[in-house]
């Protein structure tokens, strides 16, 4: 394996996404890994509220930027990128590459991989579900939409 796409966030669910990836360090090499956070605009996800459309989503990110609240969200992304990276690196990972972008977040994981030439896909399932069968929205869409192969934890 070549290249994997790690996407996160700050749930229970990235954090064993992180995790498994960590597990895999004595039998998987994956010569980089994409670590990617998607920020949210508003809070929750992006997904059936609202904000649907691409020109939307570039108005929006047009008037944050250099407000007080975009420094809020890029502070977050790199504390959450930071905080799984430091997983990968315990487990011995090298070629971590920390990625922040906005948007839809399972558009914009589905289009990364794509840009980057992943082999996999790997995301956390909605945190705090008991059933294996209940999947959150996002990771459903990426396993839904995606090309290539998505493994999600849970």
């Amino acid at each position: 394996m070549r290249k994997i796409l790690l996407a996160v966030d700050d749930t229970k669910g990235s954090v064993l996404a992180a995790e498994t990836v960590a597990q895999w360090a004595d039998a998987i090499r994956p010569e980089s890994i994409v670590l990617l956070h998607v920020q949210k605009l508003l809070g929750r996800s992006l997904i059936g509220e609202g904000l649907e459309s691409d020109p939307d989503i570039e108005e929006m990110s047009a008037a944050l930027e250099g407000t007080e609240y975009q420094q809020k969200l890029d502070d977050r992304a790199r504390k959450i990128l930071s905080h799984h990276s430091g997983i990968l690196e315990r487990a011995g990972f090298s070629g971590i590459k920390p990625v922040i972008k906005q948007g839809h977040p399972a558009e914009v994981i589905i289009a990364t991989a794509k840009d980057e030439g992943a082999d996999l896909i790997i995301v956390g399932s909605r945190g705090g579900r008991r059933h294996d069968f209940l999947l959150g929205s996002v990771s459903r869409e990426v396993a839904n939409g995606a090309d290539i192969s998505v493994l999600i934890a849970h």
